[in-house]
């Protein structure tokens, strides 16, 4: 343990634990004996971190998280596998995550700056980037991929394997089963791509030229000749938006899925 942490009488932290510089450690929380926590690191009270698990400086975990737990997943068997989550994110009450699977690359990856809000779930060998927001009781399911800026709404499921583009919004009580293009807006029960992100890109500030650069593809891949792929290749040779570029990257990238197309 690292002099200066502050930890709480009852809280546990098993021999073999990395306590870093400024940690304070609530109440009733667990601290397995593989666990590295960075400089600055808050668990507020009954707050379990187990497995080989590092978390990055100045995160903040609320009561009852749990957080390096083995995947729920049937073919685990017990093997050596990791959790690793970036610094300066605000991880609410009731959080579970989960580390890796062999099968799945054997580590579950969360960036920084991200808020992880009450009861959500971010499943085995999950790929999530930076400043993501997961609200309330949302599920990230295994082998998923969300790039930077996303924002999943409440009570939304993103099924196994998908990817999910960097600043795409997903509205609240949306079932996304295909992978979702950067800057997309997808609402529905069963997830449909019904536009773009523009609070989003507005919010970014990014310029008129490119926004209207990104209205005009969109409108090309929903009504454009040919199969979805194949507009989206025509655009790449169309386009000197680098926004536009990163959604035809997106698209022409190999993928387990198909896409959420536009309506």
């Amino acid at each position: 343990m690292t002099a200066g942490a502050q930890i709480h009488p009852s809280a546990v932290i098993e021999p073999g634990a990395e306590i870093g510089a400024g940690c304070v450690i609530g109440p009733f929380c667990l601290v397995g004996a593989e666990v590295r926590l960075g400089p600055g690191v808050h668990l507020k009270s009954h707050v379990v971190v187990t497995g080989a698990t590092e978390i990055g400086e100045e995160t903040e975990i609320f009561p009852f998280a749990v957080i390096g737990e083995i995947p729920q997943d049937l073919k685990f068997q017990g093997e050596n596998t990791r959790l690793v989550i970036g610094s300066r994110n605000r991880i609410r009450e009731h959080v579970t995550m989960n580390a890796g699977t062999a099968g799945g690359g054997g580590i579950t990856r969360v960036g920084d700056d991200g808020l992880y809000m009450a009861g959500c779930h971010v499943a085995h060998d999950c790929q999530i980037g930076d400043r993501v927001i997961i609200v309330n009781n949302s599920a990230i399911a295994g082998h998923c991929v969300i790039e930077d800026d996303v924002i999943v709404g409440g009570l939304c499921g993103v099924h196994q394997w998908v990817r999910v583009g960097q600043g795409a919004i997903i509205g609240a009580l949306s079932m996304v089963t295909n992978d979702v293009i950067p800057h997309g807006l997808v609402q529905g029960p069963r997830g449909e791509l019904d536009g773009l992100n523009l609070v989003g890109l507005k919010r970014k500030g990014v310029n008129r030229a490119d926004i209207t650069a990104l209205r005009a593809a969109f409108q090309m891949l929903a009504q454009g000749e040919g199969a979805f792929q194949e507009r989206a290749r025509r655009l790449g040779e169309e386009t000197d938006s680098a926004y536009v570029r990163q959604i035809v990257d997106f698209v022409t990238a190999g993928s387990d899925r198909s896409f959420l197309t536009p309506r």
